[in-house]
C-alpha cells in the first residue's frame, strides 16, 4: 500500500490525531478529539439513577448519547436543531450510544446513567467515528467519577473501543477519509472495533458502485489497522 493520496497520506494511513482529556471545566468528564481537521467535543454527564425506560428494580447502568453539528462546523451553516428532529443526527447518536454501550459491561453495576454529548466543532469527514472514539474516553472517565461518588459498586469490565471510516475512491480502498474523499467515495464504510478485534458495528454501503467480498475484506483490514492504532493511543492517554 504505497500509493499516496492528494494530501500526501498513504492509503492505509490515519490522519494526525489527538485526544485531550478533561477539556471542559464544568463537565463531569470530557475530551476533545481531533482527527485531521475534524474536531469533536465529547462530554459525559453522570446521573445516579437508571434510564427512565428501565425496570425500576434493575441494577444495571446505562449509556446514551446525543450528537450535534455546531452551526459553523461545515462550509454551509447548519441550522440548530430547535423544534424539529434531525434524522441524520438521530441515526448517528443511536450508533454512538450502541457502540459505547458495547464497550462496557453494564449489568448489575448500579443505578447509573452516563449521557455522552458529542458536539462537532469542525467537520471534515469521520465525525461519527471520532465521536465514538472520543466518547469512549469520556465515558471511561465518567465511570471513574461514578465509582468515586458511590453511584456504582465497581468499575465496569470493558474493552477499549474505537471507530474509523474507510471507503473506496476511484477503485482504491482508503483508511480514514476526509470530506474531499468521502464526498466522492464509491463505497463508504464505518467500523466500530474493540481491543480484541471484535466488531461492535459495521456500516458499509455502495454509494455509487457495488462492491464484492474481496473489496469488503480490504476495508475490514484497513479498519482493523486504524482502530488498533487509535486503541493503543487510548490506552496511553488513559494510563492503562
Amino acid at each position: 500500500m504505497s500509493n499516496l493520496r492528494s494530501n500526501g497520506r498513504a492509503v492505509d494511513e490515519l490522519r494526525s490525531f489527538k485526544i485531550t482529556r478533561n477539556f471542559l471545566f464544568n463537565a463531569d468528564a470530557s475530551c476533545l478529539i481531533e482527527m485531521g481537521r475534524t474536531r469533536v467535543i465529547c462530554a459525559a454527564t453522570v446521573e445516579s439513577k437508571p434510564a427512565k425506560w428501565m425496570n425500576p428494580t434493575a441494577r444495571d447502568a446505562w449509556i446514551t448519547a446525543e450528537y450535534n453539528l455546531m452551526p459553523a462546523s461545515v462550509t454551509n451553516r447548519v441550522r440548530r436543531p430547535i423544534g424539529y428532529p434531525n434524522s441524520r443526527a438521530v441515526e448517528i447518536q443511536r450508533l454512538i450510544g450502541r457502540s459505547i454501550r458495547g464497550a462496557f459491561e453494564l449489568e448489575d453495576l448500579g443505578e447509573c446513567t452516563i449521557r455522552v454529548d458529542c458536539d462537532v466543532l469542525d467537520g471534515d469527514g469521520g465525525t461519527r467515528c471520532a465521536s465514538i472514539t472520543g466518547g469512549f474516553v469520556a465515558a471511561f472517565d465518567a465511570f471513574l467519577l461514578a465509582q468515586e461518588k458511590g453511584f456504582i459498586h465497581k468499575f465496569p469490565d470493558y474493552k477499549l473501543t474505537a471507530a474509523i471510516s474507510t471507503g473506496i475512491v476511484n477503485g482504491v480502498a482508503l483508511l480514514d477519509l476526509d470530506y474531499s474523499e468521502d464526498s466522492k467515495a464509491d463505497v463508504d464504510g464505518n467500523f466500530v472495533i474493540d481491543e480484541n478485534s471484535n466488531f461492535i458495528e459495521i456500516q458499509c454501503s455502495a454509494e455509487k458502485v457495488n462492491f464484492d467480498k474481496s473489496q469488503l475484506k480490504e476495508l475490514l483490514d484497513l479498519a482493523e489497522k486504524g482502530t488498533k492504532e487509535l486503541i493503543e493511543y487510548q490506552k496511553e492517554i488513559l494510563d492503562l
